[in-house]
């Protein structure tokens, strides 16, 4: 009973010092100014998703990784393409089928990292589908959804720019 006792205390110890040894990244996502007038036809509702979606996906891959410890990450959505049409189009627009109309989808994002140091990094990356051939899934944003995993994991491996 009393090994038990001792190692409560040291271990809450232990996992405070590795706490602060390793801050996680700080993410932020926004959408851009120019894409903000596409974003009304998309409709805020799936855009306003699709940004905490990203910066979900970003910070789980970043804490899991333990990549960018106490780097700023700065992500400006500058296009989304749906897979299929969103809520907002569906009503817009009578002859779109939410289920059977599909598309080519993606997204592309911009940014910044700035690392624990001070030292700055772009970041610039998009991915889309290249034939409704590619497209798998069944999600409304599933290219989209791929962009993001994509750019995660480009992030913790240190790459900032898609070539």
């Amino acid at each position: 009973m009393r090994t038990v006792a001792f190692l409560a205390p040291l271990t809450a110890a232990l996992a405070l010092a590795s706490a602060a040894a390793a801050q996680p990244s700080a993410v932020v996502v926004t959408v851009s100014p120019d894409f903000a007038k596409t974003a009304e036809e998309l409709g805020q509702r799936d855009v306003r998703q699709q940004v905490e979606d990203l910066t979900r996906t970003v910070e789980r891959t970043l804490t899991a990784r333990h990549a960018l410890d106490g780097a700023r990450v700065e992500l400006i959505i500058t296009d989304l393409k749906p897979n299929r049409p969103t809520m907002q189009q569906v009503g817009d627009t009578p002859g779109l089928d939410p289920i059977r109309s599909i598309s080519i989808g993606g997204a592309a994002i911009e940014g910044s990292v700035t690392m624990a140091n001070g030292e700055v990094q772009p970041v610039k990356f998009d991915y889309y589908s290249n034939t409704l051939a590619e497209v798998q899934g069944f999600t409304t944003w599933q290219d989209a959804s791929t962009a993001y995993n994509r750019l995660a994991r480009n992030l913790a491996e240190g790459r900032f720019v898609k070539r």
